[in-house]
């Protein structure tokens, strides 16, 4: 009985105290330490993907995040355009890859073969040719890079397989569908290059209009809970409620 009036006594303090606290910091408190409705309603702003950094962070940051959103201009210009030019050479043209390196290395080795003999006529010393080695390090960071997304991928790959989550495995099977249309269409190289130029061109577009862009995603998203709810309970709780997991049981148990 004295634990329980102890007990008691403890939490009525408890209850006190939070209520005076709570009228201290409502008196307390001036119109200046009070958020913005603007903040208020930053804070619950639907955001695509869950995110909640900023979209330089969300695509690693550094300068491929740069390049992505265009910080600067040149580079990201010259970058695209770099790859444009590619896939007209590789595309349009029908040109292959080993013959372009192998014209341009005729290419250098013939300029600087004729540099090198005409300075004997001019009096001028040869062109200093430049040691040129590819770094082992870059090489290596890349390499490690690709083979921890590579793993990681395979074991996201394994945990959907497994059966887990079913909303997920079917997100998976039907983006694999889509990308195996699209890949019936184009050959690998579009492919590449159109996903490249989309890289340069959505962040920025979604970065510059996220706040028009985020409520829309919000709807389409409940729209798409919404179909999906109604095929869980209309479509796959009947496929699910028909598989004969008793007689199984039962055929093992004998």
């Amino acid at each position: 009985m004295a634990e329980h009036a102890a007990e008691h006594e403890s939490l009525l303090e408890k209850i006190v105290d939070k209520v005076k606290g709570h009228d201290s910091s409502s008196s307390s408190d001036s119109d200046d330490d009070k958020p913005s409705p603007g903040e208020a309603v930053t804070g619950k702003i639907f955001r695509l993907f869950g995110r909640e950094k900023p979209v330089h962070k969300v695509l690693g940051g550094g300068k491929p995040a740069d390049i992505f959103l265009w910080r600067n201009k040149k580079i990201s210009a010259g970058v695209l355009g770099g790859a444009t030019a590619m896939w007209i050479l590789f595309e349009l043209l029908e040109y292959h890859l080993l013959a372009l390196v192998c014209h341009i290395l005729i290419l250098a080795v013939a300029v600087l073969f004729l540099l090198a003999n005409a300075t004997k006529f001019i009096n001028r010393p040869p062109p200093q040719i430049p040691d040129l080695k590819i770094p082992e390090k870059p090489v290596l960071e890349f390499a490690s890079a690709l083979t921890y997304e590579i793993n990681r991928g395979l074991a996201i790959l394994g945990d959907i397989a497994s059966g887990r989550d079913l909303k997920k495995f079917l997100g998976v099977i039907a983006g694999l569908w889509v990308l195996s249309i699209v890949g019936s269409w184009c050959n690998f190289l579009t492919l590449f290059y159109i996903s490249f130029v989309l890289l340069h061109t959505v962040p920025v577009i979604y970065e510059k209009y996220e706040d028009q862009i985020d409520p829309f995603a919000e709807k389409a998203l409940m729209e798409i809970k919404k179909q999906y709810a109604v095929f869980d309970a209309k479509v796959l709780s009947k496929v699910l409620s028909k598989i004969p997991k008793g007689k199984l049981k039962d055929k093992k148990k004998a």
